[in-house]
C-alpha cells in the first residue's frame, strides 16, 4: 500500500471509531456560548443545552458572572481549591474560544454510575459554562475522549439578536423604550433591559428586569403582603424603604405597584425601583423590576411604564 492509501485508510478508521460532529456550533437559544454537539445529542426543551433522545446523556450550557472564570483560572495557577488534597482539579484545555479549564469523574445518580464533566470558559462580559453526564451504559459513543473533544469546540459569540431573545419568552413584548441593551438572564423566562452594560455597570442607568414567577397568591386579599415580600427581597438594593405599594390593573388583569428607596451599586447611587406584579391563572404572575438613580425618576418611570404597557400575551 502506498503512502497516500495508508493516509486514507487511517483517515477511514479514524472516522468509523471516532463519534461524528456537526458542521458547525450550534448555540442554545438565548445563550451567547455553544458547540459542536456529538452526533445523537439535540437541543434540549427542558434546559439550556442538549441530550439525547431517550434523556439519559445530558449537556448543560450556561452563563456565569465575568469573575468565575478568573476565580478558577487563579485558583487553578495557585493550586489552592477549596478540598484541599480530596479537591477535583480541573486541567487546562484548549477550546475554540481559548483557554478552557475542565474536569471529569466518576459519580453516582441514585444506583448508577455515570461520569461527570465540566469547563468554563471567558467569554468577556461573562463566563461560559458546560456541564455533562453520561451513564456508564452510553459511555461507548460518549467516551472521556469524545466528550473532551466535544468541550474543546466551545465558541463565544458577542451578543444574542434581540429577537431570538425576545422570542423565548412566554410573552410578548412590543416597545423597548429605547434601551440600549438587551440581555436574558434566564432563557424562555426573564430578560434584561439597560442603558448601561457590564463594564460600567447596569446600576447607574436605568434598566428593567421582566420574567415570570410561578408562587403568586391565588387569593386577591393575599397578594399585597406577597408584593411588599417580593419587594423587600429585590437583588442588589442595601437600606431599602418601601414608600408605596397598592393595587391596580394592568393591561385589564389585576396587579400590584410597589416603589422603594433604596441605594444600589458599588458607588452607592441612590436609586428609586417599581416593581409590578401582574397576576394571571393560578399561582402564575409577571413581574417587572426597574430601577433608576433616583435624580433620573421623572424621565424614567414613563419608560418603564410603556414597556410594561406593551407586553401582550402569545
Amino acid at each position: 500500500m502506498n503512502h497516500i492509501g495508508r493516509l486514507l485508510a487511517l483517515a477511514l478508521l479514524w472516522a468509523a471509531l471516532s463519534p461524528a460532529f456537526a458542521a458547525d456550533p450550534v448555540y442554545p437559544p438565548g445563550l451567547r456560548i455553544g458547540l459542536v454537539p456529538i452526533e445523537g445529542l439535540v437541543l434540549s426543551k427542558s434546559f439550556p443545552g442538549f441530550e439525547t433522545e431517550d434523556h439519559t446523556v445530558k449537556v448543560l450550557v450556561a452563563e456565569l458572572p465575568a469573575p468565575a472564570y478568573g476565580e478558577v483560572e487563579n485558583a487553578f495557577k495557585t493550586n489552592a481549591f477549596p478540598g484541599g488534597a480530596n479537591a477535583i482539579k480541573p486541567e487546562s484545555l484548549q477550546t475554540a474560544a481559548g483557554e478552557g479549564f475542565y474536569t471529569v469523574e466518576s459519580a453516582k445518580d441514585g444506583a448508577d454510575t455515570v461520569r461527570r464533566f465540566s469547563m468554563i470558559v471567558a467569554g468577556g462580559a461573562f463566563s461560559g459554562y458546560i456541564a455533562a453526564q453520561v451513564p456508564e451504559s452510553a459511555t461507548k459513543t460518549f467516551s472521556d475522549d469524545a466528550v473532551r473533544r466535544m468541550f474543546a469546540t466551545a465558541v463565544v459569540r458577542k451578543e444574542v439578536s434581540v429577537e431570538e431573545q425576545l422570542g423565548l419568552l412566554p410573552f410578548k413584548i412590543t416597545e423597548l423604550s429605547g434601551f440600549k441593551n438587551v440581555r436574558t438572564l434566564a432563557p424562555g423566562s426573564a430578560i434584561l433591559f439597560a442603558d448601561g452594560d457590564d463594564e460600567t455597570g447596569v446600576e447607574a442607568q436605568p434598566f428593567m428586569v421582566i420574567g415570570t414567577i410561578g408562587s403568586a397568591p391565588t387569593q386577591p386579599e393575599d397578594r399585597g403582603r406577597f408584593a411588599q415580600q417580593a419587594a423587600g427581597q429585590i437583588p442588589g438594593l442595601r437600606d431599602g424603604r418601601i414608600t408605596m405599594s397598592e393595587p391596580l390593573r394592568i393591561a385589564g388583569s389585576p396587579g400590584y405597584e410597589t416603589r422603594v428607596e433604596a441605594t444600589s451599586g458599588k458607588a452607592n447611587t441612590p436609586v428609586t425601583v417599581v416593581q409590578w406584579l401582574r397576576f394571571g391563572s393560578g399561582n402564575q404572575a409577571m413581574r417587572i423590576i426597574a430601577s433608576t438613580p433616583r435624580d433620573d425618576w421623572s424621565k424614567a418611570f414613563p419608560r418603564f411604564r410603556a414597556v410594561r404597557d406593551g407586553i401582550q400575551p402569545r
